[in-house]
């Protein structure tokens, strides 16, 4: 370590203060930043050049081999790095087995723009799919979408309307680190729908009013797989606009699914008719 090492030990101090406000939106968005824990997340995250603004370690655990090099990493990113007792790690995650690991990070807000096309000229495979959200409101779906996309190879996601925050605690703790891979973008309506317009992509949209089932319409390429809200679904000028609106098959006492899993039957479908590539 470049520099001296910090040790923390008050629930009272400014830092831990500070990460504990973290689990409120409005201290994200005034900071810019978000948490994560455990090791994984956090190597995850220092991979793939997200910024470090600080790292919490547990001091019991600071001297095993993987912690001390993700300590070096995050220091020569320009991370504080401290360490702190046990019982001060579930004071910031409010867990009672708090994870001896935290960071946070910087947050990142990509534009429509960054989002790739297969007629763009990058490195996602021709056809990849992308998928949209509309007012998604359990950070639990959230997350467990993002992982899911990550997991198919999905080009982004992109959350329409007032949704709530990907970087909140339930949602980076349920993307189990996909949140570092995965381009997550923020748009209304207009401004996503004139986008994927001008790039000539259609809408395929799960729907209790869908037509055709979902394994029978075609969505190898050039296709955002739109999902609606928890409760309310899409607003009837939105299915409008889709080209296809398909149906689910479901049987038994059950009416729907959750939305994480209607969306990873449809990503999957829309990726086993690109043959997995």
């Amino acid at each position: 370590m470049k520099r001296p090492l910090e040790t923390l030990t008050s629930p009272s101090n400014p830092l831990i203060k500070s990460l504990k406000g973290l689990e409120r939106k409005k201290e994200r968005q005034a900071s810019g930043l978000f948490l994560a824990e455990g090791a994984r997340l956090v190597g995850q995250g220092l991979a793939n050049g997200w910024t470090p603004d600080t790292l919490v370690v547990a001091a019991a655990v600071a001297e095993r081999a993987h912690i001390s090099a993700l300590m070096e990493k995050a220091d020569a990113a320009g991370a504080r790095v401290v360490l702190v007792p046990e019982r001060l790690m579930s004071k910031v995650t409010h867990k009672d087995n708090a994870q001896s690991v935290i960071a946070t990070f910087r947050q990142r807000k990509p534009a429509l723009g960054e989002i790739k096309t297969s007629g763009e000229v990058n490195d996602i495979a021709p056809g990849s799919n992308i998928a949209a959200l509309y007012e998604v409101r359990d950070p639990g779906n959230l997350g467990t979408i993002i992982r899911t996309l990550d997991c198919a190879g999905s080009a982004g996601l992109i959350l329409i309307g007032t949704c709530c925050d990907p970087y909140s605690f339930e949602a980076v703790r349920a993307s189990m680190g996909s949140i570092f891979d995965l381009p997550v973008v923020n748009a209304s309506y207009g401004e996503f729908d004139a986008w994927r317009r001008k790039r000539g992509l259609k809408l395929a949209a799960a729907s209790v009013n869908g037509i055709a089932r979902h394994d029978l319409v075609q969505m190898q390429q050039d296709t955002i797989i739109l999902m609606g809200n928890e409760q309310a679904g899409l607003p009837p000028e939105v299915e409008a606009d889709c080209e296809d609106l398909v149906l689910i098959p479901m049987r038994g006492g059950a009416d729907s699914l959750n939305l994480a899993q209607a969306t990873a039957i449809m990503v999957y479908e829309a990726w086993r008719q690109r043959n997995f590539q």
